[in-house]
């Protein structure tokens, strides 16, 4: 059953859901707000009517994930809201279990864990400014401590720090994801403080258009406050000793998937903003400097003036239309379909109007064939889980 926790904001939007439910495990979270997604409705009123359904439910048990430092620094939306959403949970009656975990490393990649990834693919690697120790660990000991705090007998009414035994700088956790995909040292760039803040920049902007990037200005504000903390109580409470990453993927070599996925991650977003400045500039450039080419061209094809204008119009304003559906998350998958339907029909157009295209200096019939297969690549990658 799907449920959107920033909808869900009262507690009888959550009641039908705990119907035959015995405990309640929640791990929803957004990096910062963006159309669509509102750190505060998912971590705080959610959250809270969340809790408060439980209790008038009588579903005792919560297991709620937060993150490592809240209860200590909030430096950006991010962790005040999850710290506001935390002290819902804990005003409620209930069996509640605070579990605050650093940044976690799984054999899924996703946020941070594929950031670093892509980061170790990099021929040249660029040196994060301003970052501070990260205590990673990995998700089979997180849903080992979920597990366990799941169980009736488990204690009740704690928040615990969830970290792996070591410190790492972001650096190092770098270095060491290189040397497990198996490529040789790379060169280290330090990155100045202003680029990196327009790489953040960056992010945000894309975020607006739907894509859930980790590179964001709260990731930066989070990254310069760090991710340590005690894991003492973690294991006194549940007997898990987190394992070290290190030593973790020393034992599971890198499989070629890993290798493409890290290669792919950094290419991912060349490859959309090509796509979409491409469909968008070809747009432009034919209702502009391209005109009378275009123009000349349809001529060629013994194809009247008014018609050949209406064409190169109506061609135009769909490169563009495209252009921006790609750009758009939620819309990409329809762009990059339509880009792949009005090549072809460009290419059976020109073809019948003007054979002669295809033996052009220039190939622009040929040229179409690698963008058509561009397309089909970021359909394929399009999917960030």
């Amino acid at each position: 059953m799907r449920v959107d926790v920033a909808r869900n904001t009262a507690p009888d939007d959550w009641l039908p859901h705990l119907d035959g439910i015995d405990a309640v495990v929640n791990c929803a979270g957004v990096l910062q707000d963006s159309p669509g997604e509102s750190a505060s409705a998912v971590h705080v009123d959610g959250v809270a009517a969340l809790a408060q359904a439980c209790e008038r439910a009588g579903v005792r048990r919560i297991v709620h994930l937060s993150a490592v430092g809240v209860d200590l620094e909030t430096p950006s939306e991010f962790s005040r809201t999850k710290l506001r959403g935390d002290q819902a949970i804990m005003a409620r009656d209930l069996d509640w279990v605070i579990l605050r975990p650093s940044v976690v490393v799984g054999r899924g990649a996703y946020g941070a864990s594929a950031l670093l990834r892509g980061l170790a693919a990099l021929p040249v690697a660029p040196v994060v400014p301003q970052t501070a120790p990260l205590q990673v660990i990995q998700l089979d000991d997180l849903v080992e401590a979920i597990i366990f705090f799941l169980r009736s007998d488990a204690p009740a009414g704690v928040a615990v720090d969830a970290v792996g035994p070591r410190q790492w700088s972001f650096r190092e956790l770098v270095r060491l994801f290189r040397r497990w995909l198996r490529w040789p040292p790379a060169r280290e760039v330090e990155l100045p403080a202003w680029a990196m803040q327009a790489l953040y920049r960056l992010g945000d902007f894309a975020a607006l258009l739907g894509w859930r990037t980790p590179l964001r200005s709260t990731a930066g504000r989070e990254i310069a406050r760090g991710a340590i903390g005690d894991g003492t109580k973690f294991m006194q409470l549940t007997g898990i000793v987190p394992r070290d990453l290190e030593g973790t993927l020393a034992r599971e070599a890198a499989p070629v998937q890993e290798r493409w996925f890290a290669a792919l991650y950094i290419l991912k977003p060349l490859v959309f903003a090509v796509l979409a400045l491409f469909w968008i500039s070809t747009g432009v450039i034919a209702l502009g400097p391209g005109w009378v080419d275009g123009m000349a061209v349809l001529r060629e094809g013994n194809v009247d003036e008014s018609t050949a204008s209406l064409v190169i119009v109506a061609g135009a304003l769909a490169d563009i239309v495209i252009g921006v559906a790609i750009a758009v998350r939620p819309l990409a998958r329809y762009g990059l379909i339509a880009a792949l339907v009005i090549s072809v029909t460009y290419a059976i157009i020109g073809t019948v109007l003007v054979p002669r295209l295809w033996t052009d200096p220039l190939g622009p019939m040929l040229k179409i064939w690698p963008v058509m297969v561009l397309n089909v690549v970021a359909l394929a990658i399009r999917d960030a889980r």
